[in-house]
């Protein structure tokens, strides 16, 4: 396939809207835009259905938008329309997982560790998927810490009262500290309700429904510590991808799945900190490893790949 390499791309980003798809293509198309001046084209698969045998002959809806040079796709129903657009747009099509079927090779793919990606030069193997967090610039100071909790998963044992007295730990033994707390779509509701009645002067719940889409970055952005409960894995890079000190809390593992080992992998890489050792992380001068800032690392990866397709 012939492209041309454009110096400031027409990017593409096709979602399926679900929030942790849209949030990874976020933070790749923001990190395209800020440093190679790409402009970006959102586009709502819903809108463009795209059937499979359409797809696999290639024939692609009629899509408004400037004609890509980039085309990206995170989700299953995005990658049926990016298949549907081989033929007509003359465009490099990346996706942000493993290709949905075997027999559907984009261009590029950028795949996080634990999904097991293939060794291959055309992909990009992330530690966690990609967000849209950007590392703070300098020192943050007071005491801040945000709490952020998932809910049941493949991967762990949930237990909302450990949980929530893993929380109250925090808040009896740094009573100076102010806890935000916010849920996400996993966490029970039992627990969210507990939780909106919680009655701890230093402890501050957010509904996940009640945060927008910049709450998350902004309240990471001034925290000086972050706990995690385990199972949120794309909230643990996240935290990570903030620059602040980020704990786990301590959840039973229902096996040695990929993703618990690639939280242990950042635990022993100094990343992460395990509860058990919360006391080294809330000292003032805990400092942990430098942002893992995979977004702006994909971004740079994805030019270099788009220049090298045009020779």
């Amino acid at each position: 396939m012939a492209i041309e390499a454009k110096i400031e791309p027409s990017v593409w980003l096709i979602t399926d809207n679900k929030p942790g798809h849209r949030n990874q293509l976020r933070g790749l198309g923001e990190r395209l835009a800020s440093r190679f001046g790409a402009s970006l084209t959102w586009i709502d698969a819903n809108q463009y259905p795209a059937s499979w045998p359409r797809a696999i002959a290639g024939l692609a809806p009629d899509i408004a938008g400037p004609d890509p040079d980039i085309i990206i796709a995170a989700g299953s129903l995005p990658q049926r329309l990016l298949l549907a657009c081989r033929r007509r747009y003359k465009a490099l099509r990346v996706v942000l997982m493993r290709p949905a079927l075997p027999f559907f090779r984009p261009d590029l793919a950028i795949v996080p560790m634990h999904d097991d990606p293939p060794d291959r030069p055309d992909v990009l193997v992330t530690r966690g998927v990609l967000n849209a967090v950007t590392p703070r610039s300098g020192e943050v100071t007071g005491q801040n810490s945000l709490i952020l909790l998932g809910g049941p998963s493949e991967h762990y044992h949930w237990n909302s009262d450990d949980i929530l007295e893993q929380l109250k730990v925090l808040s009896v033994e740094y009573p100076d500290w102010h806890w935000q707390v916010t849920s996400s779509r996993r966490t029970p509701a039992p627990l969210i309700e507990t939780l909106s009645s919680l009655g701890l002067d230093n402890v501050t719940f957010h509904h996940h429904e009640d945060t927008g889409p910049d709450w998350l970055p902004a309240t990471l952005a001034r925290s000086s510590a972050v706990w995690v409960s385990p199972d949120s894995v794309s909230m643990v890079y996240e935290a990570i991808t903030s620059g602040a000190p980020t704990g786990l809390f301590q959840l039973t593992a229902k096996s040695v799945s990929r993703v618990v080992r690639g939280l242990k992998g950042l635990q022993a890489d100094g990343l992460v900190t395990p509860w058990a050792d919360r006391a080294r992380l809330m000292q003032d001068q805990a400092r942990q490893g430098p942002p893992l800032w995979e977004a702006d690392r994909a971004a740079e990866w994805l030019m270099q790949q788009y220049g090298e397709h045009a020779r």
